[in-house]
């Protein structure tokens, strides 16, 4: 069952007096976490988000409540966590967290290659997955297509179809 709250990025400093957050943003861009006005310490604790801005790669960001230095540093190092329905992907994409772990099967060679350890997004052209064989080596596949053919989310398989020297 996919988790309900994903991890949207780490308070990783203060900025200014006023309370202000410095915030590593893990979505796909900086701007992404920019559009929540809700997120959430932990599933429990709601956070409201009074004002959001990207600033050389991180968020500088307001939240309601924390208006001091000292209430800001008592936040840092804290995840800041997404509720899934506040979110609408399109149905071509999933959240990362949700296919950590699944099992990658080849249909080219129709052999198993392993299981997804990572999904490297700095990559400017597409994803990669980053796959760990049984044997503990990694391979890197193309999150797109012509290698990406399907993601099972309920059997928790993604089928690829690789080319000759790719996963060699």
């Amino acid at each position: 069952m996919p988790k309900q709250f994903l991890e949207a990025g780490k308070i990783v400093g203060t900025h200014g007096v006023r309370g202000d957050l410095r915030v590593q943003s893990w979505c796909d861009s900086p701007e992404v976490l920019c559009d929540f006005d809700l997120l959430y310490l932990d599933e429990n604790t709601p956070v409201t988000v009074e004002k959001a801005q990207v600033h050389k790669n991180v968020v500088l960001m307001h939240l309601k409540g924390v208006d001091t230095v000292e209430a800001a540093e008592a936040l840092r190092g804290r995840v800041l966590h997404l509720d899934r329905n506040d979110v609408e992907l399109p149905d071509d994409l999933v959240f990362i967290q949700d296919i950590l772990g699944f099992r990658v099967h080849d249909l080219r060679t129709d052999r198993a290659v392993g299981r997804v350890r990572d999904v490297l997004t700095s990559n400017p052209a597409h994803d990669m997955y980053e796959i760990q064989g049984e044997d503990g080596r990694l391979v890197y596949v193309p999150a797109a297509k012509p290698f990406l053919k399907e993601i099972d989310m309920e059997a928790g398989v993604i089928y690829i179809e690789s080319i000759e020297g790719l996963l060699e």
